[in-house]
């Protein structure tokens, strides 16, 4: 009889325990969510402990899927004015109240967008026709015209139905809507750079996928030629150049103005600066180009980590499906609970049957237990533009099928990251906390690092700490100068990628994984805070993935939590060993150096075929309060050859 370790060395796992896997991951990941929602920053108490130990909250079920219920009225007492008699309302005595309540509601949904907002002309906020006729419907953009001057904004007109001469409309074969109707993008006009809304898109996949060319046909302009030529302006290192393969780290930016069209130069042949799109950019598409080679998988994961990416676009190349290291980057981005879009590439050199087979292999894995998408395949201007618009919900999954070589959808992929709603929150009234992603050494102006504001705000010449070193301490420095998008700011807040010039600072004493954070008080500036706390060992509640035999005491493994890549060992386990699909509570200690968490970060751990993902629970660890007491009783039992049975996983509070 072979045990269940044998098995899964030989990959003969039942069905009904893979989806048990499969379904644990999603689970656990959102309940990983669930606790960050929970969390305050700077809870992390001086004893270590998270403060959990009183009556905790209740977890809030958040649901986006449900988010669409607010605007139909559902439980309100007063009726709302229908949205109709706002835009066509010409009552002499009610006529300037109406144009007042629409231009509130416009600067409303303005406001909640971060300076974007998609306005429906023809439907009621429940989705009723409002039976517009062609002669209301001029009428209406008129209106919405003149109140776009007074707002500083701007539009484009997405789509339209039923109306004559429009060169946008998709067409009402069904004839289910009656009258005209159509889709607004409204954008504002930005002020300065700070107003500048910014999205930012990791691009993962297997080798070979055709990430680097998709970026360089979509930022650089022109298309591919079939072989390699959009993807060398792309590339960091001469190595990259001469394989044609990434192993870094890449980072490339597409603007739209304000009007949704994407930003390029007018000249032929001459490609725009980062400077240039960003000062003629409304709208910055962040676009971090991550490695497919399995060998650069612990970069990978770094990128995928340490750039907090509001999206995630996953390449698949048609001719080879979705193989090797895709299945990897599927789940560690499933696993970080962000939202996936799926690129299938090179449709122009793969056959009809061999497309057929990929597209129904993806549609399995985005559907399993695991993952639990819904695969919208988008061939039309319709689809690209309500799937944009629905993709609040994370369960939905746009798929495009392009051509580098031809250009077949390209535009449909434009249109959409034009249209994406901005996703993610970030906390500005919280303390300053910056996490380092890059370190560089510029010639005139000293060390800079890079990377994104996780919370607070900060200005140039404020003093900061950074740290923590190989002994734990804090450096204190001053913030010299501030970029974003290689253009100078007077200051940064949270959710924004900036590079900060620091002073009196060697480039070899700051290293990626280190954090920044004010060094004087927020209620009083005279007043240099402590040195921040610093810990080696925590515990976490961790999800073991896939793990060939058992895992126990001693055990380590390469962990990542944000931008920090250190091996850990586990010190420390509530019951006897761990293996595949178990959830624990795990106490964690790093090998190296000490380094700065809080209570809620995401961790993710990796050895070999080994993984597993969790969330911080305790900041430090007491040797004298094990998780698992009767850890020696289990491991005499054990060692006399009967197997104690593990005790079940505690319940998620």
């Amino acid at each position: 009889m072979t045990t269940r370790q044998e098995r899964f060395k030989q990959g003969q796992l039942s069905a009904q325990e893979r989806r048990a896997g499969e379904s644990a991951l999603s689970d656990f990941a959102d309940y990983v969510q669930q606790q960050q929602a929970l969390r305050k920053p700077g809870i992390a108490t001086s004893n270590g402990s998270n403060g959990t130990n009183g009556a905790a909250p209740a977890p809030r079920h958040e649901h986006a899927e449900l988010d669409i219920l607010d605007t139909l009225d559902l439980g309100d007492d007063k009726p709302k004015v229908r949205i109709r008699h706002l835009l066509l309302n010409d009552d002499a005595k009610t006529k300037d109240e109406s144009i007042a309540q629409l231009r509130s509601l416009i600067e409303a949904r303005l406001d909640e967008g971060h300076g974007e907002c998609l306005f429906d002309v023809g439907l009621e906020d429940s989705g009723d026709s409002q039976n517009v006729s062609e002669t209301e419907w001029d009428a209406a953009l008129a209106r919405i015209r003149t109140l776009l001057e007074v707002l500083k904004a701007d539009w484009k007109i997405l789509m339209t139905k039923n109306v004559p001469g429009s060169t946008v409309d998709v067409g009402n074969e069904t004839k289910r809507e009656k009258g005209c109707m159509g889709k607004v993008m409204i954008r504002r006009r930005p002020k300065d750079l700070d107003d500048t809304i910014e999205t930012r898109i990791a691009v993962v996949g297997n080798v070979d996928a055709g990430k680097s060319t998709l970026l360089g046909v979509l930022v650089k302009g022109g298309l591919d030629d079939g072989r390699g030529k959009a993807r060398v302006n792309l590339f960091r290192h001469k190595h990259e150049v001469e394989s044609g393969r990434t192993s870094s780290v890449g980072m490339e930016i597409m603007g739209f103005d304000t009007k949704g069209e994407v930003v390029v130069s007018g000249v032929p042949g001459r490609k725009l600066s980062w400077e240039e799109i960003g000062k003629r950019s409304a709208k910055v598409i962040s676009f971090t180009d991550l490695a497919g080679h399995e060998r650069y998988l612990r970069t990978t994961v770094f990128g995928l980590l340490s750039s907090e990416p509001n999206y995630c676009l996953l390449m698949v190349a048609a001719n080879n499906g979705l193989i090797g290291m895709s299945k990897e980057h599927l789940g560690i981005a499933l696993a970080l609970n962000v939202p996936v879009m799926v690129c299938i590439t090179k449709i122009d050199i793969c056959p009809p049957q061999i497309l057929a087979q990929t597209v129904t292999q993806l549609t399995k894995i985005l559907k399993s237990p695991g993952a639990r998408k819904i695969p919208i395949f988008i061939k039309s201007r319709e689809d690209c533009i309500n799937t944009a618009t629905q993709f609040v919900s994370q369960r939905i999954c746009p798929v495009f099928q392009v051509s580098n070589v031809t250009g077949e959808s390209l535009d449909l992929v434009r249109e959409f990251l034009n249209i994406l709603p901005h996703h993610g929150k970030y906390d500005i009234d919280a303390p300053f906390e910056f996490h380092v992603n890059d370190t560089f050494s510029v010639p005139f102006v000293g060390t800079v690092v890079s990377g994104v504001v996780k919370s607070g705000v900060v200005h140039a010449g404020d003093t900061v700490l950074v740290g923590p070193d190989s002994l734990g301490q804090f450096t204190t420095t001053t913030v010299r100068s501030i970029e974003r998008k290689r253009i100078s700011v007077p200051a940064c807040s949270a959710g924004q990628s900036a590079s900060f010039a620091l002073r009196r600072v060697r480039r070899k004493d700051v290293r990626k994984g280190m954090v920044m954070l004010l060094a004087k008080s927020d209620s009083n500036p005279n007043i240099l805070i402590p040195q921040p706390k610093v810990y080696r060992e925590f515990v976490a509640e961790v999800l073991i993935l896939s793990h060939a035999t058992t895992i126990r005491t001693k055990y380590q493994a390469m962990l990542h939590v944000g931008p920090v890549s250190q091996t850990c060992a586990i010190i420390d386990i509530d019951r006897a060993y761990i293996r595949t699909g178990d959830r624990a509570t795990v106490a964690f200690r790093f090998v190296q150096r000490p380094e700065y968490l809080a209570v809620g970060d995401r961790i993710l751990f990796r050895e070999g075929r080994t993984k597993g993902l969790g969330i911080v629970k305790e900041v430090g660890y007491d040797p004298n309060k094990p998780l698992n007491p009767d850890a020696a009783k289990e491991r005499a039992a054990l060692e006399g050859g009967v197997e104690v049975a593990a005790p079940s996983a505690p319940v998620a509070v």
